[in-house]
């Protein structure tokens, strides 16, 4: 089909209608991915948390059949490799030790969110090769150093490799729901040391004086996102960093998806003193952002594990994503599961060697797997 192609720098170009009924065409009989949603990119970029300024200038690619938005692509040119989740510190160090640019880059990914999701958003097949076709184009066009595709879906992993990308692997840890009807019988499946710790350590919450409270998005006042926000600065803060989201990134999302949210609170004598959020459809629940203006030992575990997972169970959520990293939390539960991204490199030399250590790791990856695997916290 002739399609009419354009590069965009906001989604206001676009509009919500066109995005988010393309979006929703990505899986039927799922609910569409809120990390993909208008009202999450939109509130990224303009509270300018992903911006220019910030090394996140978006230039997403589109794909119009008449009126109708056929396919689309999240991209951004990248400054640095800050917020991706996918390392590859390494390979610039390499390009500049050589006297070779490795920035600017161009990424598809959602900023600071490594949750697996589609990043060929198209309507059907032949509109995802179109897309497909266009990104091969810009990126040779565009004079970059590379093109990075970070944690699509397997399948979308493959039609990439198709077009010349070379695939890499990591892990994550997702927790299962087996139809529990309740925590208890979730923990009845656990070995016995892993239950008997949890108990422990939600017994460690109740004994300091903590009560925690789940607030659905509608409920989730300004108050609470401003304190929402102190605990999660001053989370960043401890680890000497500076946070990626502002606090109007938080109020945007609070507006614009509040049927996706979750918010955690902490409370001790009747004050607020931690919060962790999480976002979530019918299908997933994402674990997000936690934070504490009190250490209290083991809230961290009960505010962004525990009440999740019952949250989980009591609406019948199948998958919880814990996220980036973590071995920890297979003694809660959670399992791991192999995770993609694409990459493709227009230095020859760079990508040969590039192409070697990606088979290398690649193996140490699958020897990881099998040995976490093992390492099975269930009966």
């Amino acid at each position: 089909m002739d399609y009419r192609t354009g590069v965009i720098s906001s989604l206001a170009e676009v509009g919500e209608a066109a995005w988010d009924a393309l979006l929703a065409a990505q899986e039927p009989g799922r609910a569409p991915n809120p990390f993909l949603s208008y009202a999450f990119l939109h509130a990224l970029h303009e509270s300018g948390s992903a911006c220019a300024e910030t090394g996140w200038q978006p230039q997403f690619l589109v794909l119009w059949d008449g009126e109708s938005l056929a396919a689309a692509m999240p991209l951004y040119v990248k400054s640095h490799s800050y917020g991706e989740y996918v390392f590859d510190w390494a390979w610039a160090d390499a390009y500049h030790r050589n006297g070779i640019e490795y920035y600017p880059k161009l990424l598809s990914a959602i900023p600071f969110t490594p949750v697996c999701g589609p990043r060929l958003l198209a309507r059907d097949a032949q509109a995802r090769q179109a897309l497909l076709a266009f990104l091969l184009e810009q990126q040779q066009a565009a004079g970059m150093s590379s093109t990075h595709i970070l944690f699509p879906p397997e399948e979308h992993a493959a039609l990439l490799q198709d077009a010349g990308f070379m695939l890499r692997s990591g892990v994550q840890f997702h927790w299962l729901n087996q139809d529990y009807p309740d925590f208890e019988a979730f923990l009845a499946t656990l070995e016995h040391k892993k239950r008997k710790n949890i108990r422990a350590e939600r017994r460690k919450v109740g004994e300091a004086g903590v009560t925690l409270r789940q607030l659905r998005g509608s409920e989730i006042g300004e108050a609470d996102w401003r304190f929402f926000h102190r605990c999660y600065a001053n989370t960043y803060a401890e680890h000497r960093s500076s946070p990626y989201l502002n606090l109007d990134f938080f109020l945007r999302i609070g507006q614009g998806m509040p049927q996706n949210i979750l918010l955690v609170l902490a409370e001790r004598a009747g004050r607020p003193i931690a919060a962790s959020l999480v976002i979530h459809t019918p299908d997933t629940l994402y674990g997000r952002y936690w934070g504490a203006l009190e250490h209290v030992p083991c809230l961290h575990f009960e505010t962004a594990y525990y009440q999740p997972l019952e949250f989980c169970i009591a609406n019948g959520i199948a998958v919880f994503e814990g996220g980036a990293q973590g071995e920890h939390k297979m003694a809660r539960g959670f399992l791991p599961q192999k995770t993609w991204s694409a990459h493709w490199l227009a230095h020859p030399a760079f990508a040969d060697a590039i192409e070697r250590f990606l088979a290398r790791e690649s193996g140490g990856i699958d020897t990881y797997l099998d040995e976490l695997n093992e390492r099975n916290p269930f009966k």
